[in-house]
């Protein structure tokens, strides 16, 4: 092919249930269900201590790029499954109300300085693969163990293998670390990223352990989430982008409408500047922007070198849905 495609890839590549309304526990019907693949991390309290005490502050600096993959492609040219699509289904962010579809104004990639929830549910994600150092962004979502950080498939597996020394960190801010380091004890993909790292399904799921006595999301809330939606919809994106312009340590954002990818993918696109580090950043519907809370929708997963200007996520269909379900009723521990 002459179209490469380069991921936007890790570190510098380029509590509550909901009150009064359904339980974060209800899940989507049968067909929403096809298992994911899952790997053990830090599911020891030494392992855990071990990573934790790892990931200095020298350490989350010195992350370094790594290259990523181009989509794995079927006979036509194009990815061989496309997201399975199933009955709508959307659980509410953990804490106060999202927002209302508008039509915002457009920004394809600045500095978030409006506040709220998503200061607290986004973070960064820092872990070690193939040797080296390197981070991605992630959100912390509601759900049923109060655990649950969705990322993007090449986040937590790459080139076969999946990441080790694996944390969250929310709110991460110019090196500061005000909610913690989340060490995860399960890493959660579909089945799709795994066998092939198709690009249709980089979507990931984390499991971080509880923290000082206290879950995620009763510490920094969590994010919505919704799966088999319209397509074309307004939408905001948020990620920690680390390569040049971006240097990873302030949360940017990226507003606008998406539109459908016609040349190799079935993701979602959107108008946006972000860089490598974005990677596993929350997509998210009916953002408030005086809260700060929505519904996650999609992530940020990869560019075309020819277009930088344009991200691309994934369609959360019946395969992201099963990913979430599978994280959001296992143990923390």
């Amino acid at each position: 092919m002459h179209r490469k495609v380069v991921l936007v890839s890790v570190a510098a590549l380029a509590a509550l249930i909901p009150a009064g309304g359904a339980r974060a526990t209800v899940e989507g019907p049968a067909e929403a269900r096809p298992k994911p693949v899952q790997q053990a991390a830090a599911d020891t309290p030494t392992e855990r201590r071990q990573v934790v005490t790892y990931w200095t502050e020298s350490r989350m600096e010195a992350a370094q790029p790594l290259d990523a993959p181009a989509p794995k492609q079927g006979a036509a040219g194009l990815s061989a499954d496309e997201p399975a699509k199933g009955t709508p289904w959307t659980a509410p962010p953990t804490r106060g109300r999202g927002g209302v579809e508008t039509q915002a104004a457009r920004s394809s990639g600045a500095p978030w300085t409006s506040g709220g929830a998503v200061t607290r549910t986004t973070g960064r994600v820092f872990f070690t693969t193939q040797g080296r150092n390197s981070s991605c962004s992630g959100t912390a979502v509601t759900s049923a163990n109060k655990s649950v950080v969705l990322t993007a498939g090449h986040c937590v597996k790459l080139n076969g293998a999946f990441h080790t020394n694996w944390v969250f960190v929310p709110g991460y801010a110019g090196g500061n670390r005000p909610f913690g380091t989340w060490a995860a004890t399960r890493l959660l993909t579909t089945q799709q990223w795994n066998a092939r790292e198709d690009i249709n399904f980089d979507v990931a799921a984390a499991i971080v352990a509880p923290l000082n006595g206290k879950s995620l999301t009763d510490v920094v809330g969590g994010q919505g989430v919704a799966f088999n939606q319209p397509r074309g919809r307004q939408m905001h994106a948020f990620g920690y982008p680390a390569a040049a312009p971006y240097d990873g340590s302030r949360l940017i954002y990226c507003s606008g409408r998406t539109f459908d990818d016609v040349l190799m993918s079935d993701d979602l696109g959107l108008t946006c500047n972000m860089t490598g580090g974005s990677s596993g950043g929350p997509w998210m519907l009916n953002f408030n922007e005086s809260t700060g809370l929505g519904t996650q929708n999609s992530v940020n997963s990869f560019k075309y070198n020819f277009a930088p200007n344009w991200m691309f996520g994934p369609y959360f269909g019946n395969e992201a849905q099963a990913v979430y379900q599978s994280a959001q009723s296992a143990n923390a521990l």
